[in-house]
């Protein structure tokens, strides 16, 4: 299990990595913003370690639904933010990678522009246009 020290220096090298990042304390607890907005966050929480992102809704229900490791966050679960053990980490670019997508759904165009070609995506709630074919 990592312990909190580990968790934060971890945390700190995956989210500051990302465009326009920053760590904030927030409610006691480290966050990383994108700008003014929370894209993930870790501490303690019930007397365990934890990671939290948010997910795609449907990524998310999976994830708590088939892995023990993931619980709806208090309070945002409902959102599509996710708690992960982070005494259950065992491959830090599984976490990286879950981190990149809250990233991407938080971050603004700018910031994701500055990702630069293919790893800049368009956010999945822009509204696609529909070509009437069936």
């Amino acid at each position: 299990m990592p312990k909190t020290g580990l968790l934060v220096k971890k945390m700190r090298e995956i989210c500051l990595a990302l465009p326009d990042t920053k760590l904030t304390m927030t409610w006691g607890k480290p966050h990383f913003r994108v700008g003014d907005k929370i894209f993930a966050g870790c501490g303690e929480e019930d007397g365990r370690s934890v990671i939290g992102f948010k997910l795609e809704m449907e990524h998310a229900a999976a994830l708590v639904r088939d892995d023990p490791r993931f619980s709806r966050a208090p309070y945002v679960g409902h959102k599509g933010w996710v708690s992960m053990d982070a005494s259950q980490v065992q491959d830090w670019d599984e976490v990286a990678v879950l981190v990149l997508e809250s990233y991407r759904l938080i971050a603004p165009k700018k910031a994701l522009a500055r990702m630069g070609g293919a790893a800049a995506p368009v956010k999945s709630s822009a509204k696609r246009k529909r070509t009437g074919e069936a």
